[in-house]
């Protein structure tokens, strides 16, 4: 057996050297500079308390450099699924209570079982039932939900909802408690953020700094935001102003333990663990493969699926919440020089060293500066550029991303998904249910068949060829036989029909029915059906039927063949 394959870790450590370890060490300081105040402020999106972050990044880290298959993936607390926990957990209990942290660990550790239970099954092939136009419909509403759930910490007062116009209204009636101060020091910290990330290479670039190190530099810009908004509340005493801060961060990880749950419980966090499981899983995958195929290496989508099993688990293990691969850290980490998971493992040590010496810095870092981070985060998901493409090129596409982005937007994040799914499903239902049929003829001096709908070719009145570009099965195949009886109507001088099956790759035992069907009725008119290149595992499962005995035609190597044979037979 090879354990390799089912511990990637193994692979990549038996050719460890000391400059991927010198590469692995820059990027990890660099990483740790930037997911310590994301941590943070994505405990307080999933309405936990800050150090619960820090918790759900180190021990998940560590499993998922261990078993997951990307050399480059950052994992940890993301502001979808944060929010998506956030979200579930309302449910059943009080933000700040024993019993919500008690369902984020559950969610994490069940996320994790049903992750792993995936990759076990071989399963990772389920994501694709997400398309990209809904997974990016899904991702723009949630983050226009998270952005304007933030608001409250930027306005220091209390509101809630689960939707868009819940939140609105609930912003709207405490509007009026609103504390100054703390709104001030939050705008201030969104436009140094922006400011930043948008000018901040180009002034360190033009002082003779590295482009890509300026680029690293100016992510990591909201560690200089937090460190001067701190600053600001220590000086200037804002407490007194009633600046809500993150106060008292506990040294140290809490002890390792499962939480206690019912059935009953379990049943009713059923739909939001495989929601925050699947899409947790394509966020990472997608961002997964991209920096792979950068470096010219591959994941294994199924190994994906236990990497963040094991990453879940170990969250709730350490009292953590769920977790997935993210893009923004990611990125850094690639940027940073990261050869191989090794980064994580040292990310995590370098957090584990902050909650242990380090979290009385914390104290006095406001809330308001947090929210700030989340929203110029989460604002760059918005994808306005993808929705114009989408609706250009397909709009049964834009369709269901539009349906997607509204559903989530006005009802909820669980409820947009299904949506999304649904509408994937049935859209791949409704082309695979209506194939591209052709009718097609040979191109003047080439042995080329083409639609003559669309090329200029020669066609004789004794033989109709249809071309079928889809596989055939129990959705279409009343289509084919729909298709061929109005072709013979309509041609009185027929007595060959090839069916040209370029691009089938199966044939299901209802089309195959639907096939037989239409052999009986132009055997019945006369006719002669044939068939031409036909590929080897549709002629293999064919040739363990009765219709290749009883086919009243021939079956041809290619339509040229075909053309040629039945014309020099008349």
């Amino acid at each position: 057996m090879n354990i390799d394959r089912y511990i990637p870790a193994i692979s990549w450590l038996k050719t460890y050297q000391k400059s991927d370890f010198q590469a692995d060490l820059v990027a990890s300081v660099i990483v740790t500079v930037m997911l310590i105040p994301q941590s943070l402020a994505y405990a307080m999106l999933a309405g936990l308390s800050p150090e619960v972050g820090l918790y759900a990044s180190i021990l998940p880290l560590v499993a998922y450099a261990i078993f997951g298959s990307s050399r480059t993936l950052a994992v940890g607390p993301v502001a979808v699924v944060s929010m998506m926990t956030g979200a579930a957990a309302l449910e059943f209990a009080a933000p700040g209570t024993a019993e919500y942290t008690a369902i984020t660990i559950l969610l994490a550790g069940t996320s994790g079982l049903f992750l792993l239970g995936m990759g076990m099954l071989k399963l990772g092939f389920l994501a694709n039932l997400l398309s990209h136009p809904v997974i990016s419909g899904f991702i723009s509403a949630s983050a226009i939900i998270i952005a304007v759930g933030q608001f409250k910490h930027l306005l220091g007062i209390r509101a809630n909802g689960h939707n868009l116009p819940e939140l609105m209204h609930s912003l709207a009636e405490n509007a009026p408690n609103s504390n100054y101060v703390t709104f001030a020091l939050g705008v201030a910290s969104i436009t140094v953020l922006i400011g930043f990330r948008r000018y901040l290479p180009e002034m360190l670039q033009r002082f003779g700094l590295a482009r890509n190190t300026s680029q690293l530099v100016a992510k990591a810009s909201p560690v200089f935001v937090v460190l001067l908004a701190t600053l600001s509340v220590i000086w200037f005493e804002l407490i007194k102003a009633d600046v809500s801060v993150v106060g008292v961060v506990p040294n140290g990880l809490p002890a390792f333990a499962f939480p206690e749950w019912e059935m009953s419980t379990l049943s009713e966090l059923l739909p939001s663990i495989v929601l925050i499981s699947i899409v947790g899983f394509v966020e990472s995958v997608s961002v997964a493969q991209s920096f792979a195929a950068k470096r010219r290496q591959s994941i294994d989508p199924n190994q994906e699926l236990i990497g963040l099993g094991a990453a879940n688990i170990s969250s709730a293990m350490s009292t953590g919440f769920p977790v997935t691969g993210g893009f923004s850290r990611s990125v850094v980490s690639f940027d940073a020089g990261a050869r191989t998971p090794m980064t994580g493992i040292l990310t995590a040590l370098f957090i584990l060293i902050t909650l242990s010496y380090l979290t009385d810095a914390f104290y006095y870092l406001p809330n308001a500066v947090l929210a700030a981070t989340i929203i110029v985060s989460v604002v760059q998901l918005i994808d306005i550029k993808t929705f114009l493409s989408v609706w250009k090129y397909s709009k049964h596409d834009a369709a269901a991303m539009i349906a997607t982005f509204l559903v989530v937007l006005l009802v909820s994040v669980e409820a947009g998904i299904m949506t999304g799914v649904g509408l994937s499903v049935m859209l791949f239902l409704w082309h695979t249910s209506h194939p591209h049929i052709a009718v097609v003829g040979k191109v003047p001096g080439t042995e080329h068949f083409r639609n003559i709908k669309r090329f200029e070719v020669e066609t004789h009145p004794s033989i109709i060829t249809v071309r079928i570009d889809e596989n055939l099965f129990f959705a279409n195949a009343r289509v084919l036989e729909d298709r061929v009886n109005y072709l013979v109507a309509h041609q009185c001088d027929v007595k060959h029909v090839v069916l040209m099956c370029t691009a089938i790759n199966m044939i299901d035992s209802s089309a195959l029915e639907s096939i037989e069907m239409i052999h009986a009725r132009l055997q019945s008119a006369g006719i002669k059906l044939h068939l031409s290149e036909v590929k080897g595992p549709v002629m293999d499962k064919l040739k363990n039927t009765t219709f290749i005995q009883h086919l009243s035609g021939d079956i041809f190597l290619t339509q040229h063949q075909a053309v040629e044979t039945l014309l020099e037979a008349s």
